[in-house]
């Protein structure tokens, strides 16, 4: 890369913020404009939010990139363009109450807080969720809270929600989230095995849910009570 301007803070690694907001602009035109994300406020979150404060520091010339980072604890930030894809399924105007299942690096639940009124999000792994908070609040967002716990049983305190987003993926739809949504509140979740799932958006009418495929995905698995029981695979296959 032409012109790269580097210098080190506490030895860490660290770019130009000018350079990384070119790259951000790349891939939201390159990587989700151009490959089908429509809605424009969905853009406009992507094109803001700087998700090199969201990888570790050896990979923050890699952040505008579209696959998956790890992100420690067996965890990874997923790729650009499927955060996008199931930010948009969720249809959000600016007003809703939204429920994330594996808050991970916190770079989704940015996303979501530029999108929504308010954004809870839990994590099972505690680090991961401080870490999460801290740099959310850094980063100036207030609508959000990080809750520490087992996601599969989602957040009954603060239900109904007008989304629930799963960041990690589930042998079934759990049933305490369709529970937990609102009339008309859509869920996006990737179900199936441990080796491939389908990403899912259920919308709930009443008591009743209607269900939408929107094709392949692979996710680390949601570990918890409604879904899958150990890291095992051998275990977890063996439900």
């Amino acid at each position: 890369m032409s012109g790269l301007f580097l210098f080190r803070d506490n030895g860490k690694r660290v770019g130009s913020e000018k350079q990384l907001a070119q790259m951000r602009a790349n891939m939201v035109e390159y990587q989700l404009r151009r490959r089908g994300i429509k809605d424009e406020r969905v853009l406009k979150a992507f094109l803001k939010v700087p998700r090199h404060k969201f990888v570790r520091s050896q990979d923050i010339w890699h952040a505008y990139e579209d696959y998956p980072l790890s992100i420690g604890y067996g965890q990874t930030i997923s790729q650009p363009y499927m955060v996008a894809i199931m930010t948009e399924l969720l249809e959000l105007k600016g007003e809703e109450r939204v429920l994330e299942i594996g808050t991970g690096s916190g770079y989704q639940a940015a996303i979501l807080a530029e999108l929504a009124k308010e954004v809870f999000s839990i994590e099972r792994i505690p680090e991961l969720a401080h870490k999460a908070e801290k740099i959310l609040q850094e980063l100036g967002y207030t609508n959000f809270k990080v809750i520490v716990g087992d996601g599969s049983k989602g957040l009954p305190e603060y239900a109904p929600y007008d989304a629930i987003i799963v960041t990690a993926a589930a042998p079934r739809p759990p049933q305490s989230l369709l529970e937990q949504l609102k009339d008309k509140g859509r869920l996006v979740i990737p179900v199936g095995s441990r080796k491939l799932q389908d990403l899912l958006r259920i919308t709930r009418f009443g008591n009743e849910f209607k269900m939408e495929n929107f094709g392949p995905c692979l996710f680390v698995p949601l570990i918890g009570e409604a879904g899958w029981k150990s890291e095992s695979f051998e275990e977890a296959e063996g439900q």
